[in-house]
């Protein structure tokens, strides 16, 4: 079946329908030409400024803080120490403690007696201006007594009290947060995975064991995160580059005594999140703290050091994996066994994020037999929570990179082995050996408009001719074939898993007097493209023109219930309760047309906006029953003058996006250099709403995992300080280092909302990386290579090269000789390679 015949007769929309169209984004204009309100714009009468006094050191104690010089700087109001805070400085919050005897460390805003990570607050600087509040900074005077730090997370899992590692929270006597287990034998969803791995090696089967590493990431947003607090009114009101203005509302409430009905918090436009700004931060309390004890409004806005260093980091595990199959590469059975680095803290989501992951090992095959645990781990790091993806990179990484092991070990191609073991469009729906239930799903459409696109055969053949040759250039193609669970929902689901919120959504629509439509979602944009796409919704299912409609958001005084954006839940969640709310109001107007045409509401169709008597040229538009309304001068008898109407939707399912890509990697064996020569992907996202913003996510989402592929990494040296700390070090590819993708799609709508769509935020970063690090080992596995670690620079690829050679362990210590890239993807891999490389990993 073609990728063309695989999508349903629906999606041919007729012309006059929104859905479907390329519209241009109606945020873009004010984005482009610099009209936008960023936090750090906010300008207030009287405002003060604050900067951070950060610690140098991993894990110390605090042994005094001396603040006079400080104070005696211009223009410097205050100067406080977390002592003087401690009353009202509230504490951290974590949503999501996945077992009941999760260790848990108290986490402060401004730390008092001991400092867990380079970069925690201990001191906060109170001035008239920013600069001269980050100069007085420098004059804070901060003594340390330096403690042994836990930074290697292998060294940290085994360190306890007794046999003398260090402790990242000695008190806790362990660095063992918690630990999760799912088995499917226990489950009831599948047989016992020790079985499968014991008969796989009695019958002479296929029992592979590999070891991935998921370095650590930054999400490196374009807009620093900023705060700003204004506390002069009835209310306090916050204003926050943040991606959950209605959790963060009720965090600070529930943890600083301030009644949640007196806060009000506001996400003007946000420059970017990626789970980064999915957060609870220090910087916020920090804040309100500060103007409170002021009683004057106070802004804090980070510098992008302050951002890369104390901000949340992502991903961060070691993963251990055994897979079982027979001869034929039939899978059998699959064993996950998972380290993850939580940092110094459980952050607000952070210790669930590999939890997350434990549904999608199993991704789109039939295993028979599944194990899952993860020792969740306290290190003396940046915290890490959730970054694009969260948990399901991580896992599409470990199984596609598994699965691509397997096709070699049996001889076969890639894309036969992950045929023989997906599973099969007409098997939908399916219960995974997770637990999960897939509504819908055709995995074999995918692939085949990939290959096409991609010219599978033919670069196949192509690399058939540079292996005979010799070609010192080798071309590899990598394979990612996935699925992943989008919406993070229904309610009573996240319940089981301790979860500390719901997985709902409020939306509600305004039929305004002149026929205009305002819409309200508790759903928070940060550059997906909201306003578009909810506006073509609302135009289509209420036949009013797309420039008609305004969508309010990021306030929660006018959104005033949601549950914000991520996890790719906005459209699939926020838009179905749109849905929700639209179709009420088209109920409470057929009420007032059937009054007004003097007919059976029975008798009454509704399309293109306009209410018609079956059978007859008798009609009236909702915008003419808008106007009736407000009027009210003939209504129906009982009925209130208001067409407005709210929904809450909760789903009875995640969502479960798809898709295949193909990438061609040309390595240099020489040298190690890499140059991107393809990359095609075709997703399944179901029904698309506006196919110019689904390009535009694709295409960011590409960027990020290929980023984790080839470029970036977090890197902490010996003492626990982070080298990576700047775009110097920390590698960010840009424009230039790209290629232009082939990106398509088809077509199977969910089964499980009304609108027949899927996330797609998070798809191009969860199968990239695979497809890439894929490509990579595949153009040199001739060699006896087939595993390199992430990130693939240049170096590293160089010297698994010379170690195959010598047939010697894969190294980390002798550097590999400097080489000048100028094409393609290789120009910026090799400025931090070294550091990479030698430093803690």
């Amino acid at each position: 079946m073609t990728a063309t015949e695989a999508r349903p007769e629906a999606e041919a929309e007729a012309p006059d329908r929104e859905i479907g169209k390329e519209r241009r984004r109606k945020e873009d204009q004010r984005l482009i030409t610099g009209r936008t309100r960023w936090t750090d714009n906010i300008q207030l009468p009287g405002m003060l400024h604050l900067a951070m006094v950060r610690s140098p050191f991993a894990h110390a104690r605090i042994t005094s803080i001396d603040t006079a010089e400080a104070k005696q700087s211009p223009n410097v109001v205050d100067v406080v120490s977390g002592q003087d805070l401690a009353e009202t400085q509230g504490v951290l919050i974590n949503a999501w403690p996945i077992t009941p005897d999760q260790k848990t460390p108290t986490h402060l805003p401004v730390a008092i007696d001991r400092v867990a990570f380079a970069g925690e607050i201990v001191a906060v600087v109170v001035a008239r201006s920013a600069a001269e509040a980050r100069d007085a900074a420098e004059l804070v005077d901060v003594e340390y007594d330096e403690l042994p730090a836990a930074l290697d997370l292998k060294e940290a899992a085994a360190a306890d009290a007794d046999n003398g590692g260090a402790l990242a929270h000695p008190d806790l006597g362990t660095n063992k947060s918690a630990y999760w287990v799912f088995d499917s034998a226990e489950a009831g969803t599948g047989g016992n995975v020790d079985e499968a791995i014991a008969q796989a090696r009695a019958n002479g089967g296929i029992v592979l064991e590999r070891e991935y590493r998921q370095q650590r990431l930054i999400p490196a947003f374009m807009e620093p995160r900023s705060t700003v607090v204004d506390p002069t009114g009835e209310q306090l009101t916050v204003w926050s580059a943040t991606q959950i203005p209605h959790i963060l509302r009720y965090a600070l409430a529930a943890t600083t005594g301030i009644p949640e009905s007196k806060l009000r918090v506001i996400a003007p436009d946000v420059g970017g999140g990626f789970g980064g700004k999915l957060q609870t931060t220090p910087e916020e309390w920090v804040t309100v703290a500060l103007a409170r004890r002021t009683g004057k409004p106070v802004k804090y806005t980070e510098t992008r050091s302050e951002s890369l260093m104390a901000g949340h980091h992502g991903r961060d595990q070691w993963q251990k994996l055994t897979l079982a199959a027979d001869r034929e590469g039939n899978v059998t059975g699959l064993k996950v066994e998972l380290l993850a680095d939580l940092g110094a803290y459980v952050s607000l989501v952070g210790g669930g994020v590999p939890v997350l992951g434990a549904f999608m090992f199993n991704a789109i095959y039939k295993f028979p037999a599944y194990h899952f645990a993860v020792q969740t781990v306290l290190t003396n790091k940046t915290w890490t929570d959730a970054y694009r993806g969260a948990g399901r990179p991580e896992a599409t990484f470990a199984i596609e990179r598994l699965m691509t092991e397997l096709a070699a070990e049996v001889g076969v191609d890639p894309l036969e082995i992950r045929e023989r073991n997906w599973i099969k469009h007409e098997e939908f729906p399916f219960t995974t050996v997770a637990g999960l239930e897939y509504d819908s799903g055709n995995y074999e459409a995918a692939t085949a408009r990939a290959k096409e696109m991609f010219g599978y055969d033919e670069l196949r053949a192509e690399q058939r001719r540079r292996r005979e040759s010799g070609d010192p250039v080798q071309l590899g193609i990598g394979v990612s074939t996935f699925t992943e669970m989008c919406g993070l929902a229904p309610s009573r689901v996240l319940g089981q898993l301790d979860y500390g919120a719901g997985g709902w959504e409020h939306a509600s629509v305004r039929m305004l007097a002149t026929g205009k439509v305002e819409v309200v979602t508790g759903a928070s944009a940060h550059g997906q493209g909201h306003e578009t796409a909810f506006s073509q919704i609302v135009a289509d299912r209420l036949g009013v023109p797309f420039e008609d409609v305004e969508v309010l958001h990021g306030d929660t005084q006018i959104s005033h219930k949601g549950l914000d954006t991520y996890g790719s839940r906005s459209l699939v969640v926020g838009g179905e309760a749109l849905v929700k709310a639209t179709d009420k109001v088209v109920e409470k107007a057929r009420v007032v047309a059937a009054h007004m045409l003097e007919a059976s509401a029975d008798d009454l169709e509704f399309s293109g906006g306009r209410f018609s008597v079956r059978g007859t040229l008798q009609g009236v538009a909702i915008q003419e029953i808008a106007g009736a309304v407000f009027a009210a001068h003939d209504l129906p008898d009982g009925m209130e003058p208001s067409l407005d109407s709210d929904a809450t939707y909760d789903p009875v399912n995640f969502n479960y996006p798809h898709g295949t890509h193909l990438c061609a990697m040309e390595v240099d064996t020489e040298t190690g250099a890499l140059r991107m020569r393809k990359y095609v992907c075709v997703d399944d996202i179901g029904n698309v709403i506006n196919p110019l913003i689904v390009s535009g996510q694709v295409h960011g989402g590409l960027v990020q995992g290929i980023a984790q592929a080839l470029w970036e990494e977090a890197v902490y040296d010996d003492a626990g300080t982070l080298v990576s700390g700047s775009f110097v070090d920390y590698l960010l590819p840009t424009a230039a280092d790209t290629i232009s993708f082939e990106v398509d799609h088809t077509t199977t709508p969910s089964l499980t909302n009304t609108l027949g769509t899927k996330g797609v935020g998070e798809a191009g970063t969860i199968a990239s990386t695979p497809a890439v690090v894929n490509a990579v080992v595949d153009a040199v596995r001739h060699l006896g290579i087939d595993d390199i670690r992430m990130p693939c620079t240049p170096e590293r690829v160089w010297r698994a090269i010379q170690d195959a050679g010598t047939g010697a362990e894969p190294t980390t210590g002798a550097a590999a000789p400097h080489f000048d890239a100028s094409t393609g993807m290789e120009g910026t891999t090799d400025r931090t390679a070294g550091a990479q490389d030698g430093a803690q990993q």
